[in-house]
């Protein structure tokens, strides 16, 4: 498979390492460095895009990539306020797009006990529920995608919260 990188940080570099072992090729690396080689002529030698941007141009980066009927796996965080928008554009334009806020299998499962474990306790109204995430000083979005997430689940079963 030719993988598009849209983001080339520690994500991006941590995805090249796995995809070349599995025997994908990356056929483009954009980062801030080079957004001019960002083209629907250079997408095309791409099977999917992966995107892990910021906030300010993961929605566009999902658009140039579905303009160009490539495909996105998007990990970026802190554009949902758009979501929407991206959710219609891709509708009108035949697109493809998997988001998560996290890919990681083990956090994925934690998501899953973090809505059982909210939906036991909402009926007791003698809890008050929180969220404290800790990071590495590194860490570009605070909160986190993944401590957003769990919040929004959490919510979900306590909404005066």
């Amino acid at each position: 498979m030719n993988i598009a990188l849209i983001g080339y940080g520690k994500m991006g570099k941590a995805i090249e390492e796995i995809a070349l072992q599995k025997g994908h090729s990356i056929a483009l690396k954009i980062d801030a460095m080079n957004l001019q080689e960002f083209t629907a002529e250079n997408l095309q030698q791409c099977d999917v895009a992966i995107e892990f941007t910021g906030p300010h141009t993961a929605v566009q980066n999902i658009k140039t990539c579905i303009a160009a009927s490539i495909p996105v796996i998007s990990g970026s965080t802190g554009w949902l306020d758009h979501w929407a928008d991206v959710e219609e554009y891709c509708r009108d334009n035949e697109g493809t797009l998997l988001y998560a806020s996290n890919f990681s299998i083990g956090v994925n499962i934690f998501f899953e006990v973090n809505k059982k474990l909210a939906s036991l306790m909402a009926p007791h109204k003698d809890y008050a529920v929180t969220v404290e995430e800790v990071h590495h000083t590194e860490k570009k979005d605070a909160p986190s995608g993944t401590a957003i997430t769990l919040a929004e689940q959490i919510m979900q079963e306590f909404p005066d919260k």
